[in-house]
């Protein structure tokens, strides 16, 4: 299996980043460590997480999807074959969220304290934090990156003019400048990336690894109704989709999936693996079937004329 350099850096992944955000949400512990166990054992590498996660379930704090990945990696003995991701800047809590010195610096802490390691592959600025310079904020991750603690940084949720101006920064001041872009990207949600940030990613050598690959499983083809999505975790995240366009994507999708005897999500991420500039994407799994898909989505390769159906139902 090829792997892909994550912008300048010597991080080198297979091209499919496992999501941490259901752990504790959708995945118990013991079923977390069954995928996990799978994803790695196909021959995969990467898992992105974040602090935050999964606070946006009732009684949770944050943090709990960290504390799963590192129980997980203390237990199997593998921290040095696997690359972890997570992110900070987004609230914790009361005065616990942003991109300040101080703030990164013991939001690092933690991190490493639930992972139980002592370096992060890839930390991540979750979201812009204007009111911080960015000159604060790169040089608080210089500081972890010259203390061992983190080797790669990267941004998400950014917009493309304010990335450019976090790159001009870290030039001008010798300081680590961002090497991924973590987007919202897919079949459905095309036009902040195109239109805003593909060319600066492109540009600059930026690895982009997508998060919500499959538009929170909408892409997978089992919500198809507002029905299909009573009593999901999901409902109100995929009931955005349920338009006359996405019944349009998800038509193409059956058709390029039929063809290779796969399914949607499969057809989903490997349109996505194809788009310029794109490292890896981020999706997540819950059961064994679902996972065998996302695998299977790395082999599969799409036609011209598939791609161009593809485009043309979600354009």
């Amino acid at each position: 299996m090829k792997t892909r350099q994550l912008g300048n850096s010597d991080i080198h992944t297979a091209p499919l980043v496992f999501g941490g955000n259901v752990f504790e949400w959708t995945l118990d512990e013991a079923g977390s460590f069954r995928i996990l166990d799978e994803f790695v054992d196909a021959g995969f590498n990467f898992i992105d997480t974040a602090d935050v996660y999964s606070r946006f379930v009732p009684g949770h704090m944050g943090g709990e999807s960290e504390t799963i990945i590192g129980r997980w990696l203390h237990q199997r003995g593998n921290r040095d074959k696997v690359i972890v991701a997570t992110k900070c800047g987004m609230s914790m809590g009361p005065s616990k969220e942003g991109l300040s010195k101080t703030y990164i610096m013991a939001a690092a802490e933690d991190s490493l304290r639930r992972l139980q390691t002592d370096y992060i592959d890839l930390y991540q600025s979750h979201c812009d934090d204007e009111a911080t310079p960015l000159e604060e904020t790169l040089d608080s991750f210089a500081t972890l990156i010259r203390q061992g603690k983190v080797r790669v940084i990267g941004a998400s949720n950014y917009k493309g003019a304010r990335l450019e101006e976090a790159l001009r920064v870290s030039q001008r001041d010798g300081l680590p400048r961002y090497e991924s872009l973590q987007p919202l990207y897919n079949l459905y949600d095309r036009s902040d990336y195109e239109n805003d940030l593909q060319s600066v990613c492109t540009g600059n050598n930026l690895g982009v690894i997508p998060y919500s690959s499959l538009a929170s499983g909408f892409l997978t083809g089992k919500y198809r109704s507002s029905g299909d999505t009573q009593g999901k975790a999901r409902a109100r995240i995929v009931e955005r989709y349920l338009t006359p366009r996405g019944d349009g994507i998800l038509r193409a999708l059956d058709e390029v999936a039929k063809s290779h005897e796969s399914t949607p999500a499969s057809a989903a991420l490997a349109w996505l693996m194809a788009r310029p500039g794109v490292t890896a994407p981020i999706a997540s799994a819950t059961s064994s079937a679902q996972l065998r898909s996302l695998i299977e989505a790395t082999e599969l390769k799409l036609s011209v004329a598939e791609v161009e159906a593809l485009d043309r139902a979600s354009s």
